[in-house]
């Protein structure tokens, strides 16, 4: 399709017909800040939300040098070839924190998956939004299952709250060790360990088949000190090589078995419908953020109050109290 301004018309059309080039640009129109393209994307989103809904949602995280990308390759690589089915990867790029700028280079760390017709990479940068996720992953994704897609993996960066927020838009989370990673993990495992649905221990080839197997063992063993899930799914932990494709089949033979046991017990009926009301509270919490911060009292305010608190003139407390007080005047 030409590069001519779309209508909401021919975005819906073109994402229903599974055509890339139109889902790229919805999902540009949806991460738009411009205040012109929030009523359209609306209108899109609405339109679609009633094709969105059936694909697995599986988030993937780990800590950097985990192998995150290689592992997506060879999975995704596994579902288009193998299994004959649509893949999208949502791959958020950590934003500097200077210059808002983003690497956004996902497709050349995802050579052969970047290649294939059935699949679709978007990485997206964080903009600094809950360490790792995107604003707008969540609508991203309901974009994605309307155009097809079956299979959609969410690439975390990895650090602070990016894990709860992954962990709330996802059906399955998996948790990317290695072996050996070093005690400075320690401070972070039990918080994600308490989330995942599984853990892969990844680069188990060559000389490091027997530590990863070590390994293996020591989360499995640590995750049976945790309460047991409600929904009935005890996590699972194994090991496997994004590099020479060793068990990512079987990494994803879990998360078919996951989605089979939730679905029978009607667990994933109410993990989706809890989802869709984690997506209202946050909805309702960036929307008020963006009037309070709009708001003409409140704007030609802010920025003196906060040189105030940084200079310790005023508290935070303080400074919050009354640029509430200007929002309510």
């Amino acid at each position: 399709m030409s590069r001519r301004r779309l209508n909401v018309d021919d975005y819906v059309t073109g994402v229903r017909a599974g055509d890339r080039v139109v889902l790229a640009r919805a999902i540009t129109l949806i991460e738009s800040d411009l205040p012109a393209d929030a009523e359209p994307a609306a209108a899109v989103l609405d339109a679609l939300l009633p094709h969105a809904g059936r694909s697995r949602r599986v988030g993937i995280t780990g800590v950097p040098g985990v192998g995150k990308s290689t592992f997506i390759d060879a999975l995704g690589m596994h579902l288009v070839r193998d299994r004959g089915e649509l893949v999208a990867v949502l791959s958020v790029d950590p934003s500097s924190p200077i210059s808002g700028g983003s690497i956004l280079g996902d497709k050349t760390r995802m050579e052969r998956l970047s290649l294939e017709e059935k699949a679709f990479i978007r990485p997206s940068p964080a903009r600094g939004h809950l360490g790792g996720v995107a604003r707008h992953t969540r609508e991203t994704i309901l974009l994605c299952e309307a155009a097809g897609y079956e299979n959609i993996l969410v690439e975390t960066v990895g650090v602070g709250q990016s894990e709860i927020a992954v962990r709330s838009m996802t059906d399955f989370f998996l948790l990317l060790m290695i072996a050996g990673a070093g005690d400075e993990l320690q401070g972070i495992k039990r918080g994600i360990l308490e989330m995942v649905d599984a853990v892969a221990v990844n680069k188990a080839d060559g000389d490091n088949v027997a530590r990863a197997e070590r390994t293996r063992a020591e989360y499995a063993g640590a995750l049976h000190l945790f309460p047991a899930s409600t929904d009935g799914w005890t996590p699972r932990v194994t090991t496997c090589s994004a590099l020479s494709g060793g068990s990512v089949a079987a990494v994803w033979e879990l998360v078919l078995e996951h989605r089979a046991l939730l679905g029978a017990t009607g667990a994933f009926v109410e993990r989706r419908r809890r989802q869709a009301l984690e997506w209202m509270r946050e909805l309702v919490s960036l929307s008020l953020d963006g009037r309070f911060r709009r708001h003409p009292l409140v704007s030609s305010r802010l920025l003196d109050i906060e040189r105030a608190v940084l200079d310790g003139q005023v508290t935070s407390f303080a400074a919050a109290r009354e640029l509430v007080q200007l929002f309510f005047t």
